[in-house]
Parts: C-alpha cells; sequence; structure tokens
C-alpha cells in the first residue's frame, strides 16, 4: 500500500523550513519510523541542505540521514524506513536519481514495502508521472522526463491563480497547462498552492493544508477542490 505526503512547499510566508506541515509530517509518519532518508539531490549545497533538513525533523522527534552521506544511494534507499525528497529545481533532482540508479527503487519500496514518502516541491514533481508539467528551468537535462509514477496524474506545485491587476502580460500557470493537454494523452494536473498537501494511503487521496487546488484535465473545464476533500478518483488508472 502506498503511503504519500506530498507538499507543494517546504516554506510558507510567516514561517520557517518545513512548519507549515511539520503536524502533517508526524501524524503521516508515526512512531514507526524512527529516522527519515532525506534527498537533496535538487539543491546544489547538499551539507547544508540536510542541515536544514535535520533541524526540522529532530525538531519533531525524528531522526534523518543524508543520502548523499551515504557509500551507495541504491543500498541506502533498500534500508530506508522512510524517504523526504526536497524541493529544488525539479531538472537537476530527476537527473541525479537516474544517475544514482535510484527511480525503480524508491518505486519499488514505495509499492512493495510501504515504504511512507514524502516530497516538497520538486520532491513531490518527481512522485508523479513526469516532471513536463514543473515550473523550473531545465539546467540540467535528465535522460527522461518520466519520474517516479506514485500516482496516475502530474503536479504542479505553487500553483498561482492569475493576477487580474497584474501588467504582466506573460502566459499564466493555467494556460502553460492548458497547452499541455494539447497534446493527447496527457495526463490530468493537480496544481497545489502554496500551503497545499494531498496525502495518499493506498487507493485514497485525501487534499489537507491550509489552500486549495485546481484540477486540470484535458478536455474539460478546470475544477477547485477544497481543503479536505477527497481526491480519490484521481489515482484510478
Amino acid at each position: 500500500m502506498r503511503r504519500l505526503l506530498l507538499i507543494s512547499n517546504s516554506t510558507l510566508h510567516g514561517s520557517g523550513y518545513l512548519d507549515h506541515c511539520k503536524d502533517q509530517i508526524k501524524s503521516f509518519l508515526t512512531d514507526k519510523v524512527k529516522t527519515v532518508l532525506f534527498v537533496p539531490y535538487a539543491l546544489h549545497d547538499r551539507d547544508q541542505y540536510a542541515s536544514i533538513a535535520r533541524t526540522a525533523y529532530n525538531s519533531i522527534g525524528f531522526n534523518l540521514e543524508s543520502i548523499h552521506e551515504k557509500p551507495n544511494a541504491v543500498d541506502a534507499v533498500r534500508q530506508a524506513e522512510a524517504i523526504f525528497i526536497g524541493g529544488g529545481n525539479t531538472f537537476r533532482l530527476l537527473k541525479t536519481l537516474y544517475d544514482e540508479n535510484i527511480v525503480d527503487e524508491i518505486r519499488k519500496r514505495v509499492f512493495e514495502d510501504s515504504m511512507p514518502y514524502i516530497g516538497s516541491s520538486a520532491g513531490s514533481n518527481v512522485a508523479t508521472v513526469s516532471i513536463n508539467t514543473t515550473n523550473d528551468m531545465p539546467i540540467v537535462y535528465p535522460p527522461s522526463f518520466k519520474a517516479l509514477g506514485l500516482v496516475p496524474f502530474n503536479i504542479n506545485a505553487h500553483y498561482q491563480d492569475p493576477d487580474p491587476n497584474s501588467k504582466h502580460m506573460g502566459e499564466t500557470r493555467e494556460q502553460r497547462i492548458n497547452q499541455y493537454h494539447e497534446y493527447e494523452d496527457s495526463p490530468s494536473v493537480l496544481g497545489i498552492r502554496e500551503g497545499c498537501i494531498l496525502h495518499v494511503e493506498g487507493d485514497k487521496a485525501t487534499l489537507k493544508g491550509v489552500t486549495n487546488a485546481r484540477l486540470f484535465e484535458r478536455g474539460k473545464e478546470p475544477v477547485e477542490y477544497d481543503s479536505g476533500s477527497d481526491m480519490s478518483f484521481l489515482l484510478k488508472v
């Protein structure tokens, strides 16, 4: 049974790193997990990133070990009690997951062993079908845009609504997602705003957090879903 906590953002305005979702993380991991394996590949300074994440997890009673400090990434994933993949650049993150040969290993641990998976921002993006709907610049090129496939849809983290008072004439986030959906077989895209969380337990998915989400499906008008909504229908292929 897959267990996922997919968070839009690590830092919410007015609070510190993971402060807005610490209660959700603690409840999700339960007392069965003692140590979390952190994947800092989305940022360049992995040591500093691991230090920030370790402080946050220690504050809610969990040890944290960073995969970049381990001698072998594959073995680290195979031995992990739970995994947390942090935000940053989604292209750099996915490329490194492929480089370290842990894409299949993470997927296997989630589906076969029910290893808890927590993703934030880029870490949520790579949990989906592909990274085609990330907001990030392609600063590196992964061998494929295909991601972990832990859910059968895509996510647009940090989703922003159009500002009616803005004079910016560039494309809105909604327009870019619609362009993605011009292609056949493009999956649904869940736009999760700052402070929004998707909690998956097996075949049940629930929106949590302090903000709502916007769902885009090819050929349909987008639909708003409030925090607390049952999103399990998205898990049906």
